[in-house]
């Protein structure tokens, strides 16, 4: 990553649901910096994520006929990658996202696109209550977790799912704890040299606050969260050709 390229992740770090709405519309970006990531995080990448993503919800391409939810697709591949295995299984999928980036995706029989930002748009989703095999909600938590309330769009999440088995995959989550962990290690120094060009050691940060950040307290809340619920839920890890493996982690639900 060069420094035009930190630059625009530093840019990007702050994104609101308008903020999105705006890099949607611009023609003059990628469609992966239309999405919040420099071109060298995601470009030839979400293959590999869409792999991830299959491995970890099997029932995408193991069953037929089934529900699916993508709440904050946006408009680079991997959306791609989803609607067409839903188009191949015979799969109804919905896509929760702004306007500008429902734009940016194709229409078909199959598909219904539902505007606005979740969980605020939930009630355009009523009928679904109970319904949902799979939802996938992919580089998204940490923007909800800037705007609030998370326990909120989690329980509307959960409230969704099918029970007997339905599952949703929380991908792609930051972890500021895991990466001060990664920082402190050999690794993470040679990595860190690496990113920004100077022979300095990283300083991890430990024994401080994540302030507006999510970390192990946030991750695991969300897991206590939802098996108070009655929902299954684990912290799974990313495989290490993926982008950020070293610093995000995923969550996966599933309702018994």
């Amino acid at each position: 990553m060069d420094e035009e390229e930190r630059r625009q992740a530093r840019s990007f770090a702050d994104l609101t649901y308008e903020g999105f709405r705006e890099l949607a519309g611009r023609a003059d970006l990628s469609r992966y910096q239309r999405i919040g990531f420099p071109d060298s995080l995601r470009a030839g990448r979400e293959a590999a994520i869409f792999d991830d993503i299959r491995a970890k919800l099997p029932a995408l391409e193991s069953a037929r006929g089934l529900r699916v939810l993508d709440i904050g697709p946006g408009c680079s591949d991997l959306p791609a990658f989803i609607i067409e295995a839903c188009r191949a299984q015979g799969h109804e999928i919905i896509l929760v996202d702004s306007p500008e980036m429902l734009e940016a995706l194709p229409d078909a029989h199959f598909i219904r696109k539902v505007e606005g930002p979740f969980p605020q748009c939930a009630p355009a989703l009523g009928e679904l209550r109970g319904g949902v095999d799979v939802i996938i909600c992919y580089s998204v938590l940490h923007y909800v977790f800037a705007a609030g309330p998370l326990f909120g769009f989690l329980d509307a999440a959960m409230a969704l799912l099918r029970p007997g088995g339905g599952a949703m995959l929380i991908g792609d989550v930051p972890n500021a704890s895991m990466r001060r962990r990664f920082l402190a290690s050999a690794a993470g120094a040679a990595f860190h040299r690496s990113y920004t060009g100077r022979d300095e050691d990283p300083v991890p940060g430990f024994n401080q606050p994540s302030e507006g950040e999510m970390d192990d307290a946030v991750l695991l809340s969300l897991v206590a969260r939802a098996r108070a619920a009655g929902v299954d839920a684990w912290v799974l890890p990313q495989p290490p050709e993926l982008p950020m493996a070293n610093r995000r982690e995923d969550l996966l639900l599933r309702r018994p």
